[in-house]
């Protein structure tokens, strides 16, 4: 048997990862301290890999430990090797080849780790290993080595070239929040973020906006998979297969998110892709109109825009914990810049653009029925759209929904394929 140890893993990546490898069947094993006594006590598994909050719990079960995780202090991989319990470390080697592929300098850094867990410790040894010039810690609680997030003043800020966030905040279903603001980080040139629900965190999509090169934990969690299943078989994975991996995880993930002026045709294309992909669509428009009861024309009529835009709010926030999904947002969803973050935390953002000579004018819309709306509405919103934007499709022929919807996919594991380069 194998699996992954820890507490709440619904939202693992694991199984969908190693079943692609060597294992046949992989299983996620949520158990409380109790239960997780009991089965380490039994041995009755081949190979285990262990998450929080277990890293630290398991090892006086073991029988040896490693050499790498006896230095870290943490265990992500228990062998069983004739009833004889033997602990690893793959974080390492996980986060090691993440930054080295991310292209992220270490070499004479000035290096700022947040948290204290057992991530940190695998960081710091990670970071010891690629040379850092200097390594802080910090974290919310004060303690021999570590400093306070309070503590971090503008002045050191401006020193640190390189975050890695070992903590969980930011993680799902919390992906509205973010452990550090990157204000004042003058200096700062690469952020490695180990969580991987969502991709793009909070912290990774600031750091994106300010230019600064960001990388997220799945190619990690990929790589220290690879590595547990190279221990056992003691077989090489190719790098070809996990990049495959990586591609495909992202694929089946990911939410493909539709934005647009009013009338380009998101929810018919949202439509087409949800038939073609057999991924579920949610029209933001329609998950309003069901909240509030009513139709949007009415909402205006009666409660005006900003009601409007604190339903429309609250509805991506909500749609956007979703995955594998199409979601058709109405136009005016990148208004507020806070709905772009939530959507694109897992959802690659596709902007619809049509002629404006081609978008129909409807009664439907309450802000663009006539032409002059329309126009005048676009001059102030293209420029968020281009900003909000993954993925640009323009005057997409709707004829042949099988087309579109390669052309879609093509277009996408284009831009995928860029940001893994």
């Amino acid at each position: 048997m194998y699996g992954l140890l820890g507490k709440k893993l619904g939202h693992s990546y694991s199984k969908a990862i190693h079943e692609q490898m060597l294992v046949e069947k992989y299983e996620l094993l949520s158990l409380n301290e109790e239960e997780l006594d009991e089965f380490l006590q039994q041995k009755k598994f081949n190979f285990v890999n262990v998450t929080i909050p277990y890293k630290q719990t398991v090892i006086p079960y073991l029988d040896e430990i490693d050499y790498s995780a006896k230095k870290i202090g943490a265990v992500n991989l228990i062998v069983n090797q004739n009833n004889k319990l033997i602990g690893y470390n793959t974080d390492y080697y996980g986060l090691l080849q993440l930054i080295k592929k991310s292209k992220i300098q270490i070499e004479d850094k000035n290096c700022l780790i947040l948290g204290t867990g057992g991530t940190s410790k695998t960081a710091c040894a990670v970071l010891e290993y690629l040379n850092a010039k200097t390594i802080t810690f910090a974290s919310r609680t004060k303690s021999d080595n570590v400093v306070t997030y309070q503590e971090l003043t503008k002045e050191t800020k401006a020193n640190y070239q390189v975050i890695v966030n070992t903590t969980p905040v930011g993680m799902y279903p919390d992906i509205d929040n973010s452990p550090i603001s990157l204000d004042d980080f003058s200096s700062l040139e690469g952020v490695v973020d180990v969580i991987y629900n969502p991709i793009r965190t909070q912290l990774i999509q600031d750091a994106n906006e300010r230019g600064i090169n960001a990388v997220s934990g799945l190619e990690m969690l990929i790589y220290q998979a690879a590595k547990a299943e190279e221990i056992f078989f003691e077989k090489q994975i190719s790098t070809e297969l996990l990049n495959k991996i990586y591609q495909r995880i992202l694929l089946d993930k990911l939410n493909i998110v539709l934005i647009g002026m009013p009338g380009v045709g998101k929810t018919t294309i949202g439509k087409i892709l949800e038939q073609e992909l057999g991924k579920q669509l949610i029209d933001v428009d329609e998950e309003i109109e069901k909240k509030a009861n009513m139709s949007i024309p009415n909402i205006f009529e009666k409660f005006k825009e900003p009601y409007f835009r604190k339903l429309e709010a609250e509805t991506i926030k909500e749609v956007a914990l979703n995955s594998n999904t199409i979601i058709a947002t109405g136009g005016g969803a990148i208004l507020n810049y806070n709905n772009v973050l939530n959507l694109k935390a897992n959802g690659i953002v596709i902007l619809i653009e049509r002629d404006l000579d081609n978008i129909l004018i409807t009664n439907n819309r309450p802000l663009t029925k006539s032409k002059e709306e329309l126009l005048a509405l676009a001059a102030t919103r293209m420029p968020l759209y281009k900003k909000a934007q993954d993925v640009t499709l323009t005057n997409i022929d709707i004829a042949n929904p099988t087309l579109v919807s390669n052309y879609v996919m093509n277009k996408i594991g284009e831009f995928l394929k860029g940001e893994q380069n």
